[in-house]
Formats: C-alpha cells, sequence, structure tokens
C-alpha cells in the first residue's frame, strides 16, 4: 500500500453545546487532503450537536475515527432522543458509519503515513470506579466518600448502563471485548489507542477534585499500554491537555475542554488539534 503524506491528528472533548466551541469546530481544517482525524469522546451531549460536529469534521478529513465520552451516552432531559445506554451508543455508531467515521465497532484502520505504518485502535471501555482516593475502600464506600465531598459525575443521573444492571457491569463487558480484539492483532504491528478515559491512573494525580478518579477509567486496563505494541495512548476526558510518557509509552491527552477552562489565563492548551504523526509533541512527566 503506498505511503500517505498526510497527518494523524487528534482532539477531544469539543463540547459543542457551548457556542465558542461550536465556532472552534466551525475553524477547525485540515493541515493536507491526506490527514486523519481522531476524536476521544465529548464531541456534545444532544444528540442534534453531536450529529452536526460529526458531520462537519468528515466532511473535511480524509479519515475520522471516533470513540464515546461519557456525554454522548448521557440522556439528557431535553434531547429529542430517548435511547438510553446500549442503545444510545448503538445509534451513534450507525449515524458515524452513515458519515464514513470509524468507530470502536469497526475493523481498525492502518495509518500508512510518515512514521507509519500504525494500526489506530478507537477503543470503547468506559470506567468501573476502581479509581480511587483509597486502595481500601470499596466502590461503595469511595462513592459515599465522594458524594460527602460534593464531587459527583453527572453520568450518575444521566449516563444509562441499560440494559446492563451497572455501569461498572458494562464496563467489563467493554474490556473484556476490547482485550480479546486487540490480543488478536499482529503482535508485530505498532498501535495508537484512541480511549475517552486514559489507560492508567497516574494522569488523575493532578486532579483539582482527586474523588473525580473514581469516573475515570478502569484498573484493568493499566498494563495494556505495555502488554500491547502501543506505540502513543491519545485520551481526553481530564480536560488538562499535555503530553506525559508511562513506561516510554507517549500518553496525549487532547481535549478542549469547556470555555470558562480554556479562556483562563495560563491554561496549557495547544492549537487544536494535536498532531500524533508524524511529529510526536515533547514530553513531561516520565513515570
Amino acid at each position: 500500500m503506498p505511503q500517505i503524506t498526510g497527518n494523524l491528528l487528534a482532539i477531544s472533548d469539543l463540547h459543542v453545546g457551548y457556542e465558542e466551541n461550536r465556532k472552534i469546530v466551525a475553524g477547525l481544517r485540515p493541515e493536507t487532503d491526506e490527514d486523519w482525524l481522531l476524536v476521544a469522546g465529548d464531541v456534545g451531549e444532544m444528540s442534534e450537536d453531536i450529529a452536526w460536529a460529526l458531520a462537519t469534521l468528515a466532511s473535511r478529513f480524509a479519515k475520522v475515527l471516533w470513540v464515546p465520552g461519557n456525554h454522548e451516552l448521557w440522556t439528557p432531559p431535553k434531547d429529542p432522543l430517548r435511547l438510553r445506554g446500549v442503545e444510545r451508543y448503538a445509534h451513534l455508531v450507525e449515524l458515524c458509519r452513515s458519515l464514513g467515521i470509524v468507530t470502536p465497532e469497526d475493523p481498525y484502520p492502518v495509518w500508512q503515513g510518515p512514521r507509519g505504518p500504525v494500526t489506530v485502535a478507537p477503543l470503547f471501555l468506559l470506567y468501573d470506579y476502581t479509581f480511587r482516593t483509597d486502595a481500601a475502600l470499596s466502590r461503595e464506600e469511595a462513592l459515599a466518600a465522594a458524594h460527602e465531598a460534593g464531587v459527583v459525575c453527572t453520568d450518575e443521573y444521566l449516563l444509562h448502563p441499560d440494559p446492563y444492571d451497572s455501569r461498572q457491569a458494562w464496563c467489563e463487558a467493554r474490556v473484556r471485548l476490547t482485550e480479546e480484539r486487540l490480543g488478536a492483532l499482529d503482535p508485530t504491528m505498532p498501535l495508537v489507542l484512541v480511549n475517552h478515559y486514559p489507560l492508567v491512573r497516574t494522569p488523575m494525580d493532578v486532579l483539582r477534585y482527586p474523588e473525580f478518579a473514581l469516573w475515570c477509567g478502569t484498573e484493568r486496563t493499566a498494563d495494556w499500554h505495555r502488554r500491547f505494541p502501543v506505540a502513543a495512548m491519545v485520551y481526553g476526558h481530564l480536560h488538562i491537555p499535555r503530553s506525559t510518557v508511562y513506561d516510554g509509552v507517549p500518553f496525549e491527552e487532547v481535549s478542549v475542554g469547556y470555555p470558562r477552562e480554556w479562556q483562563r489565563p495560563g491554561h496549557p492548551r495547544t492549537v487544536p488539534p494535536r498532531r500524533i504523526r508524524p511529529v510526536v509533541p515533547a514530553v513531561r512527566g516520565e513515570r
């Protein structure tokens, strides 16, 4: 297959329900006609906003890959789309497929550009409350402590796991399925993993409210960047854009975040999107 000359770009947490963020998406343009864009979740909350943003991006980039954030999976009271849980996710997958966007349910494409080839794997894993401030606490105790501290993710009210009994059960099913898919890949082919949440807990060490880590991933993926041939891991969710390295693997947090965050003086926001290939930004925070 001939090598392409474009870039592998990434962005997340567009939150286009905010007018300022909608303008960012409206102004996004590829650097070349062959650029791919990795969208690591939280495009928006309302179904119409999500559809607009994804259609806009699909019309501009050579290939778009999307993974769901927690916000896409919400069922907001004012959203005319009343689907919940797995049915809502399935609806979003079909929307993406109608636009030519690659989802976690599709075959993983191979990037043939500079510093390739790499297999790009969009993942949907959710979280299971195992990122706790105190490992001695049970899930129930950790959630109670978070409620007492006033740190409660809106997912508890709007992200329904139907037909699963709980979000952690949905997470377990997604982790098991994804682990099998990754294990079946060519072990000699480098991977770029894209997930809304980081694979490891360490990025949560910089959270202002450490209790929020409960809604940020699962310990079940803690060794994936070592077990599999991961060349880079792309994520969002934390609204703390930065580049770090864990066990020699670059982790790229590529979120835009809310206007009140990225408009704040000193916010470490770079002009989106982030280039993952061919140039990886300088990294900080080696573990």
